[in-house]
């Protein structure tokens, strides 16, 4: 993921700053609880292909 793109973009539902997952590669909201997924090196920004954040997830985030 392109540091600059990642600066540019940012939640679709929050406007809020993205958090790039290069494992699971996915664009993590934290305060919409939302992971959108990289499909082929373009993020989908959807609110309805995003899936939302576990609890577990949302904790390791606040660490």
């Amino acid at each position: 993921m392109d540091s600059k793109l990642l600066d540019i973009l940012a939640c679709p539902v929050t406007k809020g700053r993205l958090i790039y997952d290069k494992k699971a590669q996915e664009l993590i909201s934290k305060s919409a609880r939302l992971a959108y997924p990289i499909k082929n090196g373009t993020p989908v920004m959807l609110e309805t292909e995003a899936r939302e954040l576990t609890q577990d997830e949302v904790e390791q985030l606040a660490e």
